[in-house]
């Protein structure tokens, strides 16, 4: 801490000061507690000039050390939290996702981890949900006396492969509806930092993301002024209270209006039910899909094509019907 404190107290170092505070700072840091690397991640987070080396070694740090100083440092550089997005896991990229500037590259950076940790995550599943195949491989009889073992276990080899041939397969369970995830902590940092920097496109996108739908449903969300289908959405998404009122004020600041000891925010979200919440996001999915699946191209040129108005065949009938009702107007009149 004294070395920090010394380093903290140079306005403007030189390239020889922050090269002997990179040397001192890895052994220094490696062998102080817990607490003491803590408090000087806090303390580093507040320096202008902190050497690149020294933030790629606290942003290393397991996440209770280094969660600080990645979400408020102002001097590490984007390759070193591309580094450190590539090397440690979901924690240390939901610290570096709640900073208040990123750039299109770690924005890209997070999303392209979240998503191979989705994957990874589904390989698993579907290796864990395998069953595990019989080993039918049989070891040679050491001696002849152990042909009636070696046959009786083939038999039950046999007998056990047959059962799982006639063994009916599972029934899928009906759905009711597109699933809906609880949100992740990757989505929420990055909701919630669109929201405090008004990007209404990016919070939108990352909104349909976390949905899984497509980004103009996510738009259309977010075009209610009244701000009641976002407020059902986040509690569809199972959000924190705390979150979901920051994003609510921030987009729509008539909700940070307060009335009889609470806000307006508060009272929406309070009058909004889990349950019904899911079920009015899944009729919103399920409409979108019925949208895309009815949707149908007709070509231009189609033998089965509707009249066009704008086509000269379709100008030269109504001028025809023009004529007839002049004929039969004016015979209507002769006979008058």
């Amino acid at each position: 801490m004294a070395t920090v404190t010394g380093f903290e107290g140079l306005r403007h170092p030189r390239r020889n000061d922050l090269k002997q505070f990179a040397e001192l700072f890895d052994p220094l840091f490696s062998a102080s507690s817990d607490e003491a690397r803590r408090q000087t991640a806090a303390a580093l987070s507040q320096c202008p000039h902190v050497p690149q080396s020294v933030a790629l070694q606290i942003g290393n740090a397991p996440i209770s050390i280094a969660a600080i100083f990645l979400t408020r440092s102002t001097s590490i550089s984007d390759a070193t939290l591309l580094q450190i997005i590539r090397a440690q896991g979901p924690a240390h990229a939901t610290a570096i996702a709640r900073r208040e500037n990123l750039s299109v590259h770690v924005v890209d950076a997070l999303v392209e981890r979240r998503q191979t940790g989705t994957a990874q995550a589904k390989k698993s599943e579907q290796e864990a949900s395998k069953p595990a195949r019989p080993d039918i491989r049989l070891r040679e009889p050491a001696s002849p006396d152990l042909d009636a073992a070696r046959r009786l276990r083939e038999e039950q080899l046999r007998a056990e492969i047959k059962s799982l041939a006639r063994a009916a397969p599972p029934a899928p369970a009906p759905q009711s509806g597109p699933a809906i995830e609880t949100i992740n902590a990757l989505h929420e940092a990055l909701l919630v930092r669109f929201a405090r920097s008004g990007e209404a496109n990016l919070f939108a996108a990352s909104l349909a993301a976390a949905l899984s739908c497509s980004p103009e449903l996510g738009e259309r969300i977010l075009l209610d002024i009244s701000g009641q289908q976002l407020a059902i959405t986040l509690t569809a998404l199972e959000m924190p209270l705390e979150d979901s009122l920051l994003v609510l004020t921030a987009f729509y600041p008539d909700l940070a209006e307060r009335h009889a000891g609470t806000t307006r925010g508060d009272m929406l979200l309070d009058s909004i039910d889990l349950l019904a919440s899911r079920a009015r996001v899944q009729s919103w999915l399920q409409a979108e899909q019925e949208e895309k699946s009815t949707a149908v191209h007709q070509p231009h040129l189609a033998s089965d094509r509707a009249a066009d108005p704008r086509q000269p065949a379709a100008r030269q009938d109504t001028s025809a019907r023009r004529q007839v009702d002049t004929r039969n107007t004016r015979a209507f009149g002769r006979a008058r």
